[in-house]
This record gives structure tokens, sequence and C-alpha cells, in this order.
């Protein structure tokens, strides 16, 4: 039998996710606010990005289907089986993937710029492309030359993943944004850790050879 829900809402903001689940089972709805308030940008981040320009109209659709999954499962969430964060984000994997499978792959490729200027990519592209010491995007007065740059390179980066095999990008985007480790990638994807390891290696390097033009810039400013 689960605990019963805490007396005092402000108690929820320090509770673990898998309290909260297990407090919302037990009907308690505010948990369930808490929850949503935690995990609502990342995974709808998530969700938009391994979609893709393609299904860019439906990525409303998969993000509130992952909620409602969620909602429909909650008297059945075990946090023995996982911790709530790698099971909900296998939930808004295997929507957004089953989306593509039937979407296929004709669909005209173009640059784009999801997030109005490129900067939050820009910053994916930082931490995930670039070496260890190299330049980064996260300069505390960048000039206008400086912030052009990061745009058209987050907006390259947009458009570079848009090429990646779908496998491929859902494994960069776990452990570069959301900081998935390969052995917790593999217990999400349920594939096995060397095969979610060569996904990495392989998206990474393909990422690397999209952007090339901006590493070697970067690489003549270090």
């Amino acid at each position: 039998m689960h605990a019963p829900p805490p007396a005092n809402p402000s108690l929820h903001d320090t509770m673990p996710d898998d309290q909260l689940m297990l407090a919302y089972a037990d009907g308690d709805t505010n948990a369930f606010d808490v929850l949503y308030a935690r995990h609502e940008s990342a995974l709808f981040r998530f969700v938009r990005r391994l979609m893709g320009i393609r299904l860019a109209a439906e990525v409303d659709e998969v993000f509130q289907e992952t909620w409602m999954r969620i909602v429909a499962a909650r008297g059945s969430f075990s946090p023995q089986g996982a911790s709530w964060r790698s099971w909900a984000f296998t939930i808004a994997h295997n929507l957004a993937m089953d989306r593509l499978r039937l979407s296929g792959r004709e669909v005209a490729f173009y640059a784009h710029d999801e997030d109005g200027d490129g900067l939050e990519a820009a910053r994916l592209f930082s931490r995930g492309l670039l070496s260890e010491g190299g330049a980064s995007s996260n300069a505390a007065h960048p000039s206008a030359e400086e912030l052009a740059f990061w745009r058209a390179a987050g907006r390259r980066l947009l458009a570079c993943l848009d090429e990646l095999p779908d496998d491929q990008r859902s494994v960069f985007l776990l452990h570069q944004e959301e900081g998935f480790t390969v052995a917790l990638m593999a217990q999400t994807l349920d594939v096995n850790f060397e095969t979610v390891r060569s996904r990495l290696r392989y998206g990474l390097r393909k990422l690397r050879g999209c952007m090339e033009r901006y590493l070697v810039v970067l690489e003549r400013r270090a």
C-alpha cells in the first residue's frame, strides 16, 4: 500500500519523481501538477527534436499523448522497474518513433530554426560536438559577429539532426540534452549496451561531418 499524500502541498517540491507518481496514483492530483511542471519542457523539447521538421505539425499531439499515457498508467507504475524519468522518456520515445515509422522518409529536407534564433541549439552544439576546452557559446557578452556565428551554427545543427537516422538522433538527444548515460539509454530504449554506444558514436561522427565548417572555424579561434 502506498503512503498517503503529504498534508502540506509545499512538500511536493522536495519529493522525488517516483514518490510523486505513487502519490498521484493514490489520488493526490497536486503531485501530478508538480511532475508536469518539472518535466514539461524537457519532454516537449525531446519530442520536438526527435520528430524534426518533417512532423512538426504532430509534435503537440504526440506530447499530449505522452502525458495521457502517463496518466492512464499511473496505477501500474513501479519504481522498481525504472525511474519515473526513464519511464516517461520511454513512452515519449516510443510514440514519436511510431509516428516517424508511419510517416516514411520521403519528405523534403531543409534547414529550419525551431528555437527562433538558433541559440538554444547552439548550446547543444557546443556541449555535444566540441572537444573539451573548445570555444563555447556561453560568453557573457558575445559580439554581434559571435552571435551571428552561433545562430547560424545552431540552425545548421537542427538541420543536421534532421538528416540523422531516427535511432541515432534519439540517443544523441537523450545523451546530450537529458544527460542519460549509455546504460540508462539501453534500459530506456530496450536495446543492448553496445548497440546504444554504436548509435551514439555513428551519430556523433555524422553530426561532426555535417558541422565541419563550423568546427573548423572554432578550431582556428582556439
